[in-house]
């Protein structure tokens, strides 16, 4: 939207979005799939998460500050489009908000699991829906007497019903099918108990702080949600620090690599061409600072959690 064909700054931009992404998902019990991971298992209270901010914050802002350097001394064409907001667009974002509460305080004073909240969530969107349909026909028709030109009526024309199903439909089944037959495996692997054997190579044998480092790296290859379950299946004893640690680690390790996180992969699918593995590749041992960067804030900054 910003770069056009500028193919190296969408590029770059392309690198920075995959980076803020992961990093912002890392210190908010929602923002991300392991977090939400750790959080539903109870071993972090939803406040203590948001002690991850300022490592996160470090995560993205040192690759960031790096890349503006590179960027081309350039200034995109700017666009006259007016963006208008669709009907009952601001009521979804009130029953977004609504739908974190509702997780957050069942698994607080309920102690329901939060994909109770969360389908409870879902069920507002439906209903709400319900709603815009129903109403739709009366809504278009007071529209279209206010109406002040023939443009404004073929906008009105044009109007489609609300309908979520029609983006579940669109859902990356195969995507969610490789997802759950990777969590079958480890599940698997901890049945048989190799994942014990490695839990206790890695967990026992090493440093937590370095194999919570190295779980990282891993997510960058294997991805970070299969990443993150072998470590919640292998249940090594560890204090609060380190599980803030691994749970940072598998949230912004992702970032290294394009095929590392789920923000990546979509972004190559959207820009082909212009963002790809290897254009993210160059950009790697810049991620990786801020990596290591973040992972030294949070041993500092939050040193109280280790003891």
């Amino acid at each position: 939207a910003v770069g056009g064909d500028n193919k190296r700054f969408v590029s770059i931009a392309c690198v920075n979005i995959v980076v803020a992404a992961n990093a912002g998902g890392a210190f908010s019990p929602f923002g991300d799939i392991t977090t939400l991971m750790v959080w539903q298992k109870g071993i972090v209270e939803f406040s203590q998460f948001f002690v991850l901010f300022v490592p996160s914050v470090v995560n993205y802002i040192v690759p960031a500050v790096i890349m503006y350097f590179f960027l081309p001394n350039e200034m995109p064409v700017a666009h006259d489009e007016e963006v208008e907001l669709k009907r009952g667009a601001k009521r979804i974002i009130l029953l977004f908000l609504l739908t974190i509460v509702t997780a957050v305080v069942g698994h607080s004073v309920l102690h329901l699991p939060p994909v109770f909240g969360m389908m409870t969530g879902l069920a507002y969107l439906q209903f709400f829906g319900y709603y815009l349909r129903r109403t739709l026909p009366k809504s278009l028709e007071s529209k279209r007497k206010r109406a002040k030109d023939k443009e404004q009526l073929e906008k009105l024309n044009q109007v489609v019903p609300f309908n979520f199903f029609n983006h579940v439909e669109r859902a990356e089944w195969d995507t969610l099918m490789f997802f759950y037959g990777v969590v079958m495996c480890v599940g698997g692997l901890g049945f048989l108990g190799y994942l014990g054997v490695l839990s206790d190579i890695v967990y026992t044998q090493w440093n937590p702080t370095y194999a919570n480092f190295a779980v990282g790296i891993v997510s960058a290859v294997l991805d970070n949600i299969p990443v993150m379950f072998a470590v919640l299946t292998m249940q090594p004893d560890m204090v609060l620090g380190q599980w803030l640690l691994v749970t940072l680690t598998a949230g912004v390790g992702g970032s290294l690599l394009s095929v590392g996180s789920a923000a990546g992969v979509a972004l190559m699918g959207q820009a082909k061409g212009q963002y790809t593995f290897f254009s993210h590749l160059k950009w790697t041992p810049v991620i990786f600072l801020g990596y290591v960067a973040s992972v030294l804030v949070h041993l500092w900054l939050n040193s109280g959690t280790f003891q």
